[in-house]
Protein backbone atom coordinates (compact mmCIF):
# COMPACT_ATOMS: atom_id res chain seq x y z
CA UNK A 1 0.00 0.00 0.00
CA UNK A 2 1.28 3.21 -1.10
CA UNK A 3 -1.47 5.55 0.55
CA UNK A 4 -4.34 4.75 2.08
CA UNK A 5 -7.12 2.58 -0.11
CA UNK A 6 -3.95 2.50 -3.08
CA UNK A 7 -2.20 -0.40 -4.28
CA UNK A 8 0.90 -0.43 -7.07
CA UNK A 9 0.85 -2.68 -10.07
CA UNK A 10 3.94 -4.00 -10.88
CA UNK A 11 5.74 -6.76 -13.06
CA UNK A 12 8.44 -8.73 -11.25
CA UNK A 13 9.71 -10.53 -14.69
CA UNK A 14 13.23 -11.32 -15.10
CA UNK A 15 14.60 -12.10 -18.56
CA UNK A 16 17.27 -14.89 -16.78
CA UNK A 17 13.90 -16.96 -16.69
CA UNK A 18 11.65 -16.16 -19.62
CA UNK A 19 14.14 -16.75 -21.82
CA UNK A 20 15.39 -20.12 -21.64
CA UNK A 21 11.43 -20.66 -21.28
CA UNK A 22 10.70 -18.65 -24.61
CA UNK A 23 13.94 -20.49 -26.54
CA UNK A 24 12.67 -24.27 -25.13
CA UNK A 25 9.03 -23.89 -26.14
CA UNK A 26 9.80 -22.47 -29.59
CA UNK A 27 12.59 -25.71 -29.96
CA UNK A 28 9.50 -27.80 -29.06
CA UNK A 29 7.22 -26.07 -31.49
CA UNK A 30 9.74 -26.79 -34.28
CA UNK A 31 10.08 -30.22 -33.57
CA UNK A 32 6.06 -30.81 -33.28
CA UNK A 33 5.99 -28.65 -36.46
CA UNK A 34 4.24 -25.71 -34.58
CA UNK A 35 1.52 -28.23 -32.50
CA UNK A 36 3.25 -27.60 -29.77
CA UNK A 37 2.87 -23.70 -30.01
CA UNK A 38 -0.50 -23.89 -28.23
CA UNK A 39 1.00 -25.90 -24.97
CA UNK A 40 4.36 -23.16 -25.32
CA UNK A 41 2.05 -20.08 -25.20
CA UNK A 42 -0.17 -21.61 -22.30
CA UNK A 43 3.45 -22.29 -20.55
CA UNK A 44 4.46 -18.46 -21.29
CA UNK A 45 1.41 -17.01 -19.95
CA UNK A 46 1.42 -19.00 -16.71
CA UNK A 47 4.61 -17.40 -16.29
CA UNK A 48 4.19 -14.03 -17.64
CA UNK A 49 0.87 -13.60 -15.26
CA UNK A 50 2.38 -14.83 -12.15
CA UNK A 51 4.89 -12.02 -12.70
CA UNK A 52 2.24 -9.67 -12.21
CA UNK A 53 1.50 -8.09 -9.22
CA UNK A 54 -1.00 -6.14 -6.68
CA UNK A 55 0.44 -5.55 -3.72
CA UNK A 56 1.91 -9.13 -2.61
CA UNK A 57 -0.22 -10.62 -4.72
CA UNK A 58 0.38 -12.48 -8.34
CA UNK A 59 -2.37 -13.21 -10.80
CA UNK A 60 -2.85 -16.62 -12.31
CA UNK A 61 -3.29 -17.80 -15.80
CA UNK A 62 -5.52 -21.60 -15.67
CA UNK A 63 -5.97 -21.56 -19.55
CA UNK A 64 -4.05 -24.90 -21.26
CA UNK A 65 -2.70 -25.67 -24.39
CA UNK A 66 -5.40 -28.51 -25.26
CA UNK A 67 -8.27 -26.27 -25.03
CA UNK A 68 -6.36 -23.80 -27.17
CA UNK A 69 -5.55 -26.29 -29.57
CA UNK A 70 -8.44 -27.83 -29.93
CA UNK A 71 -10.35 -24.63 -30.15
CA UNK A 72 -8.10 -23.18 -33.40
CA UNK A 73 -8.99 -26.93 -34.94
CA UNK A 74 -12.37 -25.84 -34.92
CA UNK A 75 -12.11 -22.39 -35.60
CA UNK A 76 -9.83 -23.29 -38.54
CA UNK A 77 -12.75 -25.75 -40.05
CA UNK A 78 -15.30 -23.01 -39.48
CA UNK A 79 -13.04 -20.51 -41.30
CA UNK A 80 -12.38 -22.65 -44.30
CA UNK A 81 -16.31 -23.58 -44.55
CA UNK A 82 -16.81 -19.60 -44.13
CA UNK A 83 -14.16 -18.64 -46.58
CA UNK A 84 -15.22 -20.80 -49.38
CA UNK A 85 -19.03 -19.54 -48.87
CA UNK A 86 -17.68 -15.54 -49.31
CA UNK A 87 -15.69 -17.32 -52.58
CA UNK A 88 -18.56 -19.61 -54.02
CA UNK A 89 -21.11 -16.10 -53.64
CA UNK A 90 -18.08 -13.69 -55.16
CA UNK A 91 -17.92 -16.51 -58.42
CA UNK A 92 -21.67 -15.89 -58.33
CA UNK A 93 -21.26 -12.24 -59.00
CA UNK A 94 -18.25 -13.12 -61.60
CA UNK A 95 -15.74 -12.03 -59.24
CA UNK A 96 -12.75 -14.82 -58.72
CA UNK A 97 -9.31 -14.72 -58.27
CA UNK A 98 -6.75 -14.79 -60.62
CA UNK A 99 -3.46 -16.99 -60.26
CA UNK A 100 -1.67 -15.48 -62.98
CA UNK A 101 -3.55 -12.54 -64.39
CA UNK A 102 -2.40 -11.64 -68.27
CA UNK A 103 -3.92 -8.71 -68.67
CA UNK A 104 -5.06 -5.12 -66.55
CA UNK A 105 -8.87 -6.72 -66.47
CA UNK A 106 -7.37 -9.77 -64.70
CA UNK A 107 -5.08 -7.52 -62.43
CA UNK A 108 -8.13 -5.94 -61.65
CA UNK A 109 -10.40 -8.71 -61.25
CA UNK A 110 -7.66 -10.51 -58.79
CA UNK A 111 -7.32 -7.03 -56.86
CA UNK A 112 -11.15 -6.67 -56.26
CA UNK A 113 -10.96 -10.39 -55.47
CA UNK A 114 -8.41 -9.84 -52.58
CA UNK A 115 -10.07 -6.31 -51.49
CA UNK A 116 -13.33 -7.90 -51.04
CA UNK A 117 -12.10 -11.40 -49.39
CA UNK A 118 -10.30 -9.17 -46.74
CA UNK A 119 -13.47 -7.21 -46.38
CA UNK A 120 -15.39 -10.91 -46.18
CA UNK A 121 -13.17 -11.58 -42.73
CA UNK A 122 -12.92 -8.03 -41.11
CA UNK A 123 -15.67 -9.38 -39.17
CA UNK A 124 -14.23 -12.40 -38.24
CA UNK A 125 -11.37 -10.08 -36.86
CA UNK A 126 -13.57 -8.52 -34.92
CA UNK A 127 -15.42 -11.32 -33.63
CA UNK A 128 -12.10 -12.89 -32.65
CA UNK A 129 -10.59 -9.74 -30.98
CA UNK A 130 -13.64 -9.94 -28.11
CA UNK A 131 -13.64 -13.59 -27.88
CA UNK A 132 -9.69 -13.46 -27.72
CA UNK A 133 -9.89 -10.96 -24.80
CA UNK A 134 -12.78 -13.21 -23.13
CA UNK A 135 -10.52 -16.62 -23.43
CA UNK A 136 -7.72 -14.84 -21.15
CA UNK A 137 -10.23 -13.03 -18.72
CA UNK A 138 -11.94 -16.22 -18.01
CA UNK A 139 -8.79 -18.08 -17.46
CA UNK A 140 -6.97 -15.22 -15.21
CA UNK A 141 -7.89 -15.27 -11.56
CA UNK A 142 -6.77 -13.07 -8.39
CA UNK A 143 -6.43 -14.17 -4.80
CA UNK A 144 -8.13 -17.14 -6.57
CA UNK A 145 -11.69 -15.48 -7.67
CA UNK A 146 -12.34 -15.61 -11.69
CA UNK A 147 -12.35 -12.46 -14.03
CA UNK A 148 -15.04 -13.19 -16.47
CA UNK A 149 -16.76 -11.31 -19.81
CA UNK A 150 -19.76 -11.71 -21.34
CA UNK A 151 -20.76 -13.64 -24.08
CA UNK A 152 -21.32 -10.62 -26.32
CA UNK A 153 -18.97 -10.88 -29.40
CA UNK A 154 -21.40 -10.50 -32.32
CA UNK A 155 -22.28 -7.39 -30.73
CA UNK A 156 -18.53 -5.97 -30.28
CA UNK A 157 -18.66 -6.89 -34.04
CA UNK A 158 -21.64 -5.33 -35.49
CA UNK A 159 -20.09 -2.12 -33.25
CA UNK A 160 -16.60 -2.40 -34.74
CA UNK A 161 -17.98 -2.07 -38.08
CA UNK A 162 -20.21 0.73 -37.42
CA UNK A 163 -17.37 2.67 -35.66
CA UNK A 164 -15.07 1.47 -38.65
CA UNK A 165 -17.10 2.68 -41.14
CA UNK A 166 -17.33 6.03 -39.75
CA UNK A 167 -13.77 6.44 -39.13
CA UNK A 168 -12.94 5.40 -42.72
CA UNK A 169 -15.77 7.98 -44.10
CA UNK A 170 -14.21 10.51 -42.11
CA UNK A 171 -10.64 9.92 -43.46
CA UNK A 172 -9.89 9.06 -39.63
CA UNK A 173 -10.99 12.41 -37.97
CA UNK A 174 -13.48 10.20 -35.68
CA UNK A 175 -10.63 7.14 -34.74
CA UNK A 176 -11.19 8.75 -31.00
CA UNK A 177 -14.65 7.57 -31.01
CA UNK A 178 -13.82 3.97 -32.62
CA UNK A 179 -10.96 3.27 -29.76
CA UNK A 180 -13.51 5.01 -26.76
CA UNK A 181 -16.84 3.15 -27.89
CA UNK A 182 -15.21 -0.18 -29.02
CA UNK A 183 -12.79 -0.02 -25.38
CA UNK A 184 -16.38 1.22 -23.46
CA UNK A 185 -18.22 -1.94 -24.59
CA UNK A 186 -15.54 -4.25 -23.24
CA UNK A 187 -14.84 -2.69 -20.30
CA UNK A 188 -18.52 -2.81 -19.60
CA UNK A 189 -19.02 -6.69 -19.79
CA UNK A 190 -16.14 -7.12 -17.57
CA UNK A 191 -16.24 -9.22 -14.31
CA UNK A 192 -13.95 -9.64 -11.36
CA UNK A 193 -16.06 -12.24 -9.22
CA UNK A 194 -19.35 -10.57 -8.40
CA UNK A 195 -18.14 -6.56 -8.80
CA UNK A 196 -18.27 -5.25 -12.18
CA UNK A 197 -16.07 -3.27 -14.27
CA UNK A 198 -17.81 0.24 -16.14
CA UNK A 199 -15.74 2.71 -18.10
CA UNK A 200 -16.21 5.98 -17.53
CA UNK A 201 -14.82 9.83 -19.18
CA UNK A 202 -15.73 11.07 -22.66
CA UNK A 203 -14.34 9.90 -25.92
CA UNK A 204 -13.63 13.65 -27.12
CA UNK A 205 -11.26 13.78 -24.67
CA UNK A 206 -8.87 11.21 -26.59
CA UNK A 207 -8.23 14.04 -28.86
CA UNK A 208 -5.57 15.68 -27.16
CA UNK A 209 -4.03 12.65 -27.70
CA UNK A 210 -4.87 12.67 -31.12
CA UNK A 211 -3.42 15.83 -32.03
CA UNK A 212 -0.13 14.54 -33.52
CA UNK A 213 -1.69 12.05 -35.97
CA UNK A 214 -4.04 14.77 -36.86
CA UNK A 215 -0.98 17.00 -37.99
CA UNK A 216 0.57 14.27 -39.72
CA UNK A 217 -2.09 13.35 -41.85
CA UNK A 218 -2.21 17.10 -42.50
CA UNK A 219 1.06 17.19 -43.74
CA UNK A 220 -0.30 14.07 -46.03
CA UNK A 221 -3.03 15.83 -47.37
CA UNK A 222 -0.69 19.11 -48.31
CA UNK A 223 1.68 16.55 -49.79
CA UNK A 224 -0.94 15.35 -52.45
CA UNK A 225 -2.42 18.86 -53.06
CA UNK A 226 1.70 19.98 -53.66
CA UNK A 227 2.09 17.14 -56.18
CA UNK A 228 -0.97 17.69 -57.58
CA UNK A 229 0.59 21.56 -58.44
CA UNK A 230 4.06 19.63 -60.02
CA UNK A 231 5.98 20.35 -56.84
CA UNK A 232 7.85 17.61 -56.55
CA UNK A 233 10.61 18.28 -54.14
CA UNK A 234 7.47 19.91 -51.74
CA UNK A 235 5.32 16.94 -51.96
CA UNK A 236 8.32 14.78 -51.27
CA UNK A 237 9.29 16.79 -48.30
CA UNK A 238 5.63 17.09 -46.65
CA UNK A 239 5.10 13.42 -47.10
CA UNK A 240 8.17 12.58 -45.90
CA UNK A 241 7.70 14.53 -42.61
CA UNK A 242 3.87 13.41 -42.39
CA UNK A 243 4.69 9.76 -42.47
CA UNK A 244 7.36 10.29 -39.65
CA UNK A 245 5.08 12.99 -37.58
CA UNK A 246 2.21 10.45 -38.03
CA UNK A 247 3.97 7.44 -36.96
CA UNK A 248 5.27 9.19 -33.50
CA UNK A 249 1.43 10.46 -33.28
CA UNK A 250 0.48 7.01 -33.23
CA UNK A 251 2.82 6.24 -30.46
CA UNK A 252 1.68 8.70 -28.68
CA UNK A 253 -1.88 8.24 -29.00
CA UNK A 254 -1.64 4.44 -28.17
CA UNK A 255 0.35 5.44 -24.72
CA UNK A 256 -2.04 8.35 -23.55
CA UNK A 257 -5.26 6.98 -24.96
CA UNK A 258 -4.45 3.49 -22.77
CA UNK A 259 -3.61 6.37 -19.69
CA UNK A 260 -7.02 8.30 -20.20
CA UNK A 261 -8.78 5.07 -20.23
CA UNK A 262 -7.03 3.12 -17.88
CA UNK A 263 -7.67 6.21 -15.38
CA UNK A 264 -11.53 6.27 -15.97
CA UNK A 265 -12.23 2.40 -15.24
CA UNK A 266 -13.53 2.06 -11.57
CA UNK A 267 -15.44 -1.38 -10.61
CA UNK A 268 -18.09 -1.99 -8.18
CA UNK A 269 -17.27 -1.09 -4.75
CA UNK A 270 -15.09 2.06 -5.59
CA UNK A 271 -12.17 0.56 -6.78
CA UNK A 272 -10.47 3.23 -9.07
CA UNK A 273 -7.16 3.13 -11.54
CA UNK A 274 -4.66 6.15 -12.28
CA UNK A 275 -2.06 5.23 -15.17
CA UNK A 276 0.84 7.12 -15.80
CA UNK A 277 2.64 5.45 -18.65
CA UNK A 278 4.90 7.39 -20.82
CA UNK A 279 5.37 7.47 -24.17
CA UNK A 280 9.05 8.31 -24.32
CA UNK A 281 10.04 5.71 -22.30
CA UNK A 282 8.11 2.90 -24.48
CA UNK A 283 9.74 4.56 -27.51
CA UNK A 284 13.14 3.84 -25.40
CA UNK A 285 12.55 0.67 -24.78
CA UNK A 286 11.50 -0.93 -27.81
CA UNK A 287 14.75 1.07 -29.60
CA UNK A 288 16.76 -0.43 -26.93
CA UNK A 289 15.12 -3.47 -27.25
CA UNK A 290 15.78 -3.85 -31.37
CA UNK A 291 19.06 -2.93 -30.57
CA UNK A 292 19.82 -5.38 -28.46
CA UNK A 293 17.34 -8.36 -30.11
CA UNK A 294 19.97 -7.31 -33.30
CA UNK A 295 22.83 -7.76 -31.53
CA UNK A 296 22.29 -11.02 -30.29
CA UNK A 297 20.00 -12.51 -32.61
CA UNK A 298 23.16 -11.90 -35.51
CA UNK A 299 25.52 -13.59 -32.82
CA UNK A 300 23.06 -16.57 -32.28
CA UNK A 301 22.72 -16.15 -36.75
CA UNK A 302 26.26 -16.64 -37.31
CA UNK A 303 26.62 -19.77 -34.59
CA UNK A 304 23.46 -21.33 -36.10
CA UNK A 305 24.58 -20.77 -39.64
CA UNK A 306 28.40 -21.68 -39.90
CA UNK A 307 28.15 -25.14 -39.29
CA UNK A 308 25.74 -25.04 -42.68
CA UNK A 309 28.07 -22.95 -44.43
CA UNK A 310 30.97 -25.49 -43.58
CA UNK A 311 28.64 -28.24 -45.03
CA UNK A 312 27.53 -26.01 -48.18
CA UNK A 313 31.43 -26.30 -49.52
CA UNK A 314 31.84 -28.57 -52.89
CA UNK A 315 27.49 -28.95 -52.82
CA UNK A 316 28.07 -29.41 -56.37
CA UNK A 317 29.73 -32.33 -56.41
CA UNK A 318 28.10 -34.26 -53.52
CA UNK A 319 25.37 -36.62 -54.03
CA UNK A 320 21.74 -36.09 -54.83
CA UNK A 321 20.95 -37.21 -51.43
CA UNK A 322 23.48 -35.30 -49.78
CA UNK A 323 22.08 -31.99 -51.10
CA UNK A 324 18.50 -32.60 -50.00
CA UNK A 325 19.76 -33.26 -46.45
CA UNK A 326 22.14 -30.12 -46.58
CA UNK A 327 19.04 -28.67 -47.84
CA UNK A 328 16.44 -30.06 -44.89
CA UNK A 329 19.39 -28.82 -42.59
CA UNK A 330 19.37 -25.54 -43.77
CA UNK A 331 14.96 -25.48 -42.91
CA UNK A 332 16.00 -26.62 -39.43
CA UNK A 333 19.13 -23.73 -39.12
CA UNK A 334 16.31 -20.80 -40.60
CA UNK A 335 13.44 -22.33 -38.11
CA UNK A 336 15.57 -22.56 -35.64
CA UNK A 337 17.13 -18.81 -36.12
CA UNK A 338 13.45 -17.46 -36.25
CA UNK A 339 12.95 -19.05 -32.75
CA UNK A 340 16.09 -17.50 -31.24
CA UNK A 341 15.15 -13.63 -33.07
CA UNK A 342 11.12 -14.35 -31.58
CA UNK A 343 12.24 -15.52 -27.73
CA UNK A 344 14.93 -12.89 -27.92
CA UNK A 345 12.17 -10.29 -28.78
CA UNK A 346 9.56 -11.76 -26.04
CA UNK A 347 12.76 -10.91 -23.66
CA UNK A 348 13.60 -7.68 -24.51
CA UNK A 349 10.76 -5.91 -26.63
CA UNK A 350 7.77 -7.00 -25.54
CA UNK A 351 8.29 -7.97 -21.85
CA UNK A 352 9.94 -4.73 -21.26
CA UNK A 353 7.06 -2.79 -22.89
CA UNK A 354 4.46 -4.95 -20.92
CA UNK A 355 6.24 -4.03 -17.44
CA UNK A 356 5.85 -0.38 -17.90
CA UNK A 357 2.27 -0.15 -18.77
CA UNK A 358 1.74 -2.26 -16.11
CA UNK A 359 3.58 -0.27 -13.34
CA UNK A 360 2.26 2.72 -14.56
CA UNK A 361 -0.91 1.78 -13.04
CA UNK A 362 -1.91 2.38 -9.41
CA UNK A 363 -5.08 1.08 -8.12
CA UNK A 364 -7.48 3.48 -5.63
CA UNK A 365 -10.33 2.13 -3.40
CA UNK A 366 -7.92 -1.22 -3.41
CA UNK A 367 -10.60 -2.01 0.17
CA UNK A 368 -13.14 -3.13 -2.36
CA UNK A 369 -11.43 -6.01 -3.18
CA UNK A 370 -12.48 -7.29 0.18
CA UNK A 371 -16.53 -7.10 -0.59
CA UNK A 372 -15.72 -9.24 -3.93
CA UNK A 373 -16.94 -13.15 -4.01
CA UNK A 374 -16.32 -16.08 -6.43
CA UNK A 375 -18.25 -16.11 -9.60
CA UNK A 376 -18.81 -19.94 -11.56
CA UNK A 377 -16.30 -20.77 -14.19
CA UNK A 378 -17.32 -19.49 -17.38
CA UNK A 379 -17.00 -22.48 -20.16
CA UNK A 380 -17.88 -20.89 -23.35
CA UNK A 381 -15.06 -19.30 -23.93
CA UNK A 382 -13.67 -20.59 -27.23
CA UNK A 383 -10.12 -21.01 -26.31
CA UNK A 384 -9.26 -17.67 -28.81
CA UNK A 385 -9.23 -20.33 -31.28
CA UNK A 386 -9.87 -17.81 -34.03
CA UNK A 387 -7.81 -15.42 -33.21
CA UNK A 388 -4.93 -17.79 -33.61
CA UNK A 389 -6.51 -19.09 -37.05
CA UNK A 390 -6.37 -15.51 -38.47
CA UNK A 391 -3.07 -15.31 -36.87
CA UNK A 392 -4.24 -12.54 -33.94
CA UNK A 393 -3.04 -14.45 -31.33
CA UNK A 394 0.11 -13.64 -29.17
CA UNK A 395 2.28 -15.05 -26.31
CA UNK A 396 0.27 -11.97 -24.10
Amino acid sequence: MDHAGEMRVAYRGDPAKLFPLALGTGVLGVVTLGIYRFWAKARIRRHVWSKVQLGEDGFEFTGTGLEMFLGFLMAVVALAVYLAVVQVILFAFGIRFIFDPQNEMEELAQGVSIGLSFLAVLPLMLFAAYRARRYKLARTRFRGIRFAMENAAGGYMLRGLFYLALTVGTAGLLWPLMTFRLEAFMTERTWYGTARFRQGGRWSALYGAYFHVLVGMGLLVLAVVFGAMEEGWMAGLLGFVGVIWGMVGLILYRVRAFAYLMSHKEMDGGLGFRAEPRAGSVVWLYLKGVFIVGLLGGIASAVIFAPLGTLMVGIEEASELVQIEIAVLGVLSYLLMLTVFGALTLVFVSQPILGHFVGSVTVTGAEALEAVRQRVSDRGADAEGLADALDMGGAF
